[in-house]
């Protein structure tokens, strides 16, 4: 009995010894580690910024549109027939008036000699009624029916003359036809398209915008024009605005024209439109990749100098006390002192308008701060960092980036 007491005594004290051991080894490996990570200082990372400056601010309206020419229908056929010539190749200019298809107008043609025969005949029947009414020889019911048979030729002669006329396909306007959609010798019917007619000099531009915009457009304010968002190269104004609101999307048509004297934009094409409203002064703006937004709101970081630690204070007196001692170079010149330390600090900022690639900057940012511009993917509040001004990641076309520091 006694023992197994001592062996149930031992074997407990070896327990408590391991437990108390791995416990005092956690212990002293945590304690190793944030002495360890204590001691470690932060990377310096580096960053791109610019220093805030007042700016103009030119406030728009930016839209996607479509293009449409001034002037642009399709020709089509008004009287079936056989074609008999088509007188226009692609992209031909026309005139106002020119011939473009035949249609065969044979029997129409033959019509019309005996539709003329019949006016000229019926003309004859009046004079000569009205000449027997004046001596009395015939009656008034015979003159009225001369000038009926006269009215009756003269219309089948207008109608024939009309057809005629509508089997000569002409361009309502001066344009570049299109490709032809019809042969010659086919049979086709009436409305029956032949070809697209477009007049390229000028272009309508339709596109639409929100109805909280509408009280800042008008009749003739000028527009700008681009196929690309950076590049709007074709000015314009604005010929039309809609008086009825869509009440399902909530947008307001509107339309623009604009002389495209080279033919560089097409009906049919997506184009860019940027509506420019009065310019303001004294905005603050920054550019769009030094604002991250984020669930809590929108923030930017602002390049600060470090606080003075102790050791560095201490650092600082001991080198004042040996100023006299400091060496100079060869050319006689005192060295330049060391750039200070920097961190970024992390600044939450209200968001305004948002114009190209710079944002407004409506609370949390004043004139003389630097902000980081780029590198933040890599920052935290109180992050060291270094200033690098080398290579931009966006034109400062509002804002002017600082000069490269060291």
């Amino acid at each position: 009995m006694m023992k197994r007491f001592i062996l149930a005594t031992i074997l407990l004290v070896v327990v408590v010894a391991i437990c108390g051991g791995l416990i005092w080894f956690n212990f002293f490996r945590d304690k190793m580690i944030e002495q360890f990570f204590a001691g470690m200082k932060a990377p310096v990372v580096t960053i791109s910024a610019i220093t805030v400056e007042p700016a103009q601010w030119t406030p728009g309206i930016e839209a996607v549109g479509t293009a449409a020419a001034a002037e642009g229908v399709d020709v089509a056929v008004q009287t079936g027939g056989i074609v008999e010539k088509i007188l226009f190749k692609a992209n031909d200019k026309v005139q106002q008036g020119q011939l473009l298809v035949q249609i065969d107008d044979a029997v129409e043609r033959a019509g019309l000699v005996s539709a003329n025969t019949a006016v000229a005949v019926s003309q004859d029947a009046l004079s000569r009624a009205q000449a027997l009414l004046q001596r009395n020889v015939s009656t008034v019911a015979s003159l009225q029916d001369a000038q009926n048979n006269l009215d009756k030729a003269k219309g089948a002669l207008t109608q024939l003359e009309a057809t005629l006329d509508e089997k000569a396909i002409k361009a309502p306007f001066a344009g570049t036809i299109g490709i032809p959609k019809i042969d010659v010798g086919q049979y086709v019917q009436p409305a029956t398209v032949v070809a697209t007619l477009q007049n390229l000099d000028r272009i309508k531009v339709n596109f639409s915008v929100p109805e909280q915009e509408l009280g800042s457009l008008k009749i003739g304010q000028p527009v700008r024009f681009g196929l690309k968002e950076d590049d709007l190269n074709f000015s314009g104004t604005i010929t039309g605005i809609d008086p009825k609101i869509d009440a399902a999307s909530r947008l307001v048509s509107v339309q623009a024209l604009l002389d495209n004297p080279d033919g560089t934009l097409r009906p049919g094409q997506f184009i860019r439109v940027r509506v420019d409203l009065p310019v303001e002064t004294d905005v603050i703006a920054l550019p769009q990749t030094a604002v991250t937004i984020s669930l809590y709101g929108a923030y930017v970081y602002a390049v600060q100098d470090a606080p003075a630690t102790a050791d560095a204070k201490a650092g600082e007196g001991k080198a004042g006390e040996s100023k006299a001692a400091e060496t100079k170079p060869a050319d006689g010149k005192p060295a330049d002192a060391a750039a200070p330390n920097l961190i970024a600090k992390q600044i939450f900022v209200k968001v305004g308008r948002r114009s190209g690639d710079v944002i407004e900057i409506l609370d949390g940012v004043k004139p003389g701060m630097r902000i980081v511009t780029s590198g933040q993917n890599k920052l935290s509040s109180g992050s060291p960092v270094a200033v690098d001004n080398s290579v931009q990641p966006v034109k400062g076309a509002t804002v002017n980036p600082e000069a490269s520091k060291s």
